[in-house]
């Protein structure tokens, strides 16, 4: 867009208006949501709805795996020992199941026994462990979560991002723990915080409720956030607009967004200190924040969908990761996420 539109929007709009709407801010959401309240849930229809889904989440899981592995091609070269005792689809069905009984790797090596009969392999907990790092599994998950959204036909995309976290040891339960950090009251060093949970961070596709990007870190939410921008990009999905929380409510993030996808409109909710100027989208933003405050709200708390999506992800397959590797924990976050858009096929 250019400078001499910006400067126009600029000159309609003045810092002090944008700081004035941001402490009114709590007034005015209050009034939206007595105009606004939340809908009745009918709990029977929503039951309904998650088996109906369950259903056809494992009529479809087969064929989908199918075809995700049917591109791809390794060349092994002359290797001593015994052949590979799975193939890539028996592999990637099988870490499927896996995360989603939600067994440990000896325990489900001990279920292939027992059924064995029917399924002919018999691998031990080693084998199930590795395929975690298996590069085969690897792009065929890849290919998986590419297809699940080339299926539901998603080309353009009205989002919404958030993160939450995985516990990596029982004791510790990431919502607590985040709480305590965001306190300030859980005090220690940096390497520990790594080891007792993971940050993961999803972009959602508003109108189909499936996600379109997602990554991990074992830093920081921001670096997640990072990492399903990149996941994203992958997809090819053109961006058509972002609601994200108030932690990446700045210049730089609406910057970044437009230069990896385009002319994206961002909902996000001004912080106290913020200022009129800069790029065209962080400017044109607080135009339609401070002009229609309750509109911009209503587009902003479609990320509510986020919240009810991680929660949907813990209940069927927990707020723990049973890995240790960090290769490996990225693969189970990742295959939480293909779980999640596996429910939301149907």
């Amino acid at each position: 867009m250019s400078y001499r539109i910006c400067m126009e929007i600029e000159q309609k709009l003045t810092t002090k208006e944008v700081r004035e709407t941001v402490n009114l801010l709590e007034k005015i959401i209050k009034e939206y949501k007595e105009e606004n309240p939340d809908e009745k849930k009918d709990w029977r229809t929503k039951e309904e709805r998650i088996h109906q889904r369950l259903k056809i989440a494992f009529t479809q899981l087969k064929p989908l795996v199918e075809e995700a592995v049917s591109s791809i091609k390794f060349v092994r070269g002359e290797t001593r020992g015994a052949p590979p005792s799975l193939t890539i689809e028996q592999k990637t069905l099988l870490l499927l199941l896996k995360h989603l009984i939600g067994k440990s790797n000896r325990d489900m090596s001990h279920m292939l026994a027992l059924f064995l009969w029917l399924t002919n392999i018999d691998i031990s907990y080693k084998t199930i462990e590795r395929l975690y790092s298996d590069p085969e599994v690897g792009i065929a998950l890849h290919n998986l979560h590419i297809l699940m959204l080339k299926k539901k036909g998603i080309k353009e995309a009205d989002c919404g991002g958030d993160g939450t976290g995985y516990s990596l040891t029982i004791k510790k339960h990431y919502a607590s723990e985040a709480q305590k950090l965001k306190d300030k009251i859980k005090r220690v060093d940096k390497r520990r915080k790594k080891k007792e949970f993971v940050y993961s961070f999803s972009l959602m596709d508003i109108d189909t409720r499936m996600y379109i990007g997602f990554g991990t870190s074992f830093k920081s939410e921001q670096e997640a956030h990072s990492n399903a921008m990149k996941s994203c990009k992958e997809t090819d999905i053109k961006l058509n607009s972002i609601r994200l929380d108030r932690l990446f409510s700045n210049k730089s993030c609406v910057e970044l967004y437009q230069k990896d996808f385009g002319k994206v409109k961002m909902y996000l909710i001004p912080k106290k200190n913020a200022t009129v100027g800069g790029s065209y989208g962080w400017t044109r933003m607080l135009y339609r924040f401070v002009k229609d405050t309750k509109g911009f709200l209503r587009e902003y708390y479609q990320r509510n969908h986020l919240e009810s999506g991680f929660s949907e992800d813990k209940k069927r397959i927990g707020w723990k990761l049973g890995q240790k590797r960090h290769d490996r924990i990225e693969t189970a976050n990742n295959l939480t996420n293909l779980w999640h858009n596996l429910y939301w096929l149907g």
